[in-house]
């Protein structure tokens, strides 16, 4: 399906069969659905496989460093709440690097959506285990096996009650294309962790392990934090779809700046003298 957000003759440097395929042609084809305009659209990463993503979008972008897309985000949606800021990186980059950038800008609930690709492996640097890695996965560096429980995102993230929590798998277009629209219209900080196959580095956790290792959940009360924890612990089969929602003010709606009018600050006069008599006044010598 061609939609406005298409790059003409981009080469995209990903393995044939990788997960990020199906994970970009459901984000461009949410976003059009959504009719959003491209020119209102940041995308922000930081690096690996998956953070290469907004560029091969066509949208304002912004590729930081490694674990650091969430502090960028957040000021840029800070900076001008009228934008559509989504934020795309992998699962060792959103959880390893950027571990902790990831629980406080769940703490602040800035209005911005968060997608990470969890192929469960670091791609890029060719295939050591990330946060997500199952319990004895072997790779060329943990060479008996993976010792360490795997990071569970959604209990983390409801542990903070985050304001819209949900897990997806790329290989059912459909059902994730739905997730990530409800995400991205949700008013709040949203985290989608969306299950993809790395097709090189990670021969576990395939296409058919992914369909075979999880369920939907049917009759699931979003609102219900504790039946949320509960459905995140679960293991075998690992649940998708949304996990909870809950509306509450988002970081921008209560910054005073914004209390009257949401024009963003690039478009507001600076008063020098009045910010200067400001900070005369906090002096206490």
């Amino acid at each position: 399906m061609a939609t406005k957000f298409d790059i003409e003759g981009g080469d995209i440097a990903w393995c044939p069969g990788c997960g990020n395929y199906s994970i970009h042609n459901i984000v461009k084809t949410a976003l059009q659905e959504l009719d959003i305009d491209p020119k209102n659209l940041v995308l922000v990463s930081g690096i690996g496989q998956a953070a290469k993503a907004p560029q091969y979008i066509k949208c304002n972008y912004f590729n930081g460093l490694h674990g650091r897309s969430l502090p960028a985000a957040v000021g840029i949606k800070v900076s001008n709440p009228n934008l559509v800021v989504i934020v795309e990186s992998g699962d060792g980059c959103m959880y390893g690097e950027g571990g902790n950038h990831f629980i406080h800008a769940i703490r602040r609930n800035s209005d911005i959506t968060v997608l990470v690709h969890d192929n469960m492996v670091y791609g890029l640097t060719k295939g050591q285990a990330s946060p997500t890695s199952e319990k004895g996965f072997t790779t060329p560096v943990q060479v008996n096996g993976v010792l360490n429980e795997p990071f569970n995102p959604i209990a983390i993230a409801l542990s903070l009650k985050c304001s819209f929590v949900a897990r997806a798998f790329c290989g059912d277009v459909q059902e994730t294309k739905e997730i990530i629209k409800r995400a991205i219209l949700h008013k709040g900080f949203s985290l989608v962790d969306i299950f993809q196959p790395c097709v090189t580095f990670n021969k576990i956790n395939t296409y058919k392990w992914f369909k075979e290792n999880t369920y939907y959940m049917k009759d699931h009360d979003e609102t219900n934090i504790n039946k949320a924890f509960e459905k995140a612990l679960e293991r075998s089969p690992l649940p998708l779809g949304v996990f909870y929602i809950e509306e509450k003010p988002t970081f921008e709606s209560q910054q005073r700046v914004y209390k009257n009018s949401s024009e963003p600050l690039f478009k507001r006069k600076h008063n020098v003298e009045k910010l200067m008599n400001l900070i005369e006044s906090k002096r206490r010598w």
